[in-house]
């Protein structure tokens, strides 16, 4: 028999703080290697624009095999829970960074992405986890908490790796790889399963493959043109994921050291908000409204770093950027409320392929874009060509999750006037 989530509060406690720390470890490991890939990349290039091109390269290699991988992975932990797939991700990880380290030509750095990305869906599955043992009303808050660890592991790995990095460039990937161990091993020995057995279904293969699960995730009821405002909003997060180390070095000659910083204070950022404001903003704005004021703020803030003269302006703009920080918690639970409890996996890993598809789509979009600027003096505004790009994309994202709340609401309005 199942309890409800009320009544068994001490487990469900207990397997929170377990996953916390599972993705916090997580986020750590990819983190320490943020500052020091694309430089890496550059090690075998000869110019900035073969540089970028060939980054985006390597991030469509992960990207790619991700799209192809996450949905099957989440449907995996629908079926066998989601404790192994997390371990699977670890593994691979931990395969992915040691590799990249070991790695002497860039098809090897791409074949090692390939391989990492198939094997990881981390995010997906550990957002299903929470799902699992949390109540719809309070997923909005849980996801917060959970992007308040991912904030946390950017606090903590790109300082680390930025510093490594300083030393030397493959000194980071050795040491993502030691925590990814790490991680495998708490997975194994500490983590405890969150789907109960009773809750899990077969695998439908048919449903598995990324375009059945985004078709999937579209015919939910409350999402619908949602996943245009997911698919938006993550190309423009992924092509500044993709671009920033890039972009920094060009625009304002950083290294890995001083994009080790700037990192730290976009983790400390969304460690704050997710963390400790989220909680305080839900009790003022619905989860819809703050989806909605977040895509604003973010349009207006990638802007305005598109537009940056000077480094220190970058961190002003990302201490702004409140509101921002909020929105794809938001977006999450919204998405995952419309989901039943036995296909949360295949739901979230759908959501993930989704932002995997943007992550194939966002590095060449931003290698083409950074390297039709490459050659431009540092500080030229055209440099931010691809963070004007990405608030075009926010802002459209914006306008299409305000039109989808508001015919919900006259939906809502008209069935509620109808007569019995």
């Amino acid at each position: 028999m199942n309890l409800p989530f009320s009544a068994a509060p001490p487990r469900r406690a207990a397997a929170m703080r377990f996953i916390l720390i599972a993705v916090l470890i997580d986020m750590v490991s990819i983190g320490l290697i943020i500052p020091v890939l694309p430089p890496l990349v550059g090690t075998f290039t000869g110019s900035q624009a073969h540089q970028a091109y060939w980054f985006g390269a390597v991030a469509f290699a992960f990207g790619i095999a991700n799209f192809f991988g996450s949905p099957i992975l989440g449907a995996l932990s629908d079926r066998y829970g989601r404790r192994p797939v997390l371990l699977i991700g670890f593994c691979g990880l931990a395969l992915n960074f040691f590799a990249t380290a070991l790695a002497t030509a860039l098809w090897m750095l791409i074949a090692v992405r390939l391989v990492g990305g198939a094997m990881q869906a981390n995010a997906a599955v550990a957002h299903a986890y929470v799902a699992d043992i949390t109540p719809p009303e309070q997923r909005a808050r849980r996801f917060g908490m959970l992007g308040a660890m991912f904030g946390l592991g950017f606090i903590l790995g790109p300082v680390a790796g930025g510093q490594m990095g300083a030393i030397d460039l493959h000194l980071p990937f050795y040491a993502a790889g030691t925590l990814a161990l790490l991680n495998w091993l708490y997975g194994y020995f500490v983590l405890p399963e969150s789907l109960p057995k009773e809750q899990r279904r077969a695998i439908d293969w048919k449903r598995a493959n990324p375009v059945s699960a985004l078709r999937g995730l579209a015919e939910l009821k409350g999402v619908g043109s949602l996943v245009a405002v997911l698919a938006l909003s993550g190309l423009a997060q992924f092509t500044l994921h993709t671009t920033w180390v890039l972009y920094t070095s060009f625009k304002f000659g950083w290294g890995p050291l001083e994009n080790g910083w700037s990192l730290f204070a976009v983790g400390a950022m969304s460690a704050l908000v997710q963390g400790v404001l989220l909680g305080r903003l839900l009790r003022h704005f619905s989860a819809q409204r703050l989806a909605v004021l977040g895509l604003m703020s973010s349009s207006l803030c990638y802007l305005l770093w598109g537009a940056a003269t000077e480094g220190w302006m970058m961190y002003a703009v990302i201490v702004a950027n409140v509101l921002g920080f909020a929105a794809s918690s938001s977006l999450q639970s919204i998405v995952s409320n419309a989901a039943d409890a036995s296909t949360q996996g295949q739901t979230l890993g759908a959501v993930s392929s989704l932002n995997s598809l943007m992550a194939v789509a966002a590095p060449v979009i931003g290698a083409a874009l950074l390297g039709l600027v490459s050659d431009l003096p540092q500080g030229d505004w055209r440099i931010g060509t691809p963070y004007y790009f990405c608030a075009a994309l926010q802002a459209l994202a914006m306008l299409l999750a305000l039109r989808h709340f508001r015919r919900q609401r006259a939906t809502r309005h008209a069935a509620a006037a109808a007569p019995l």
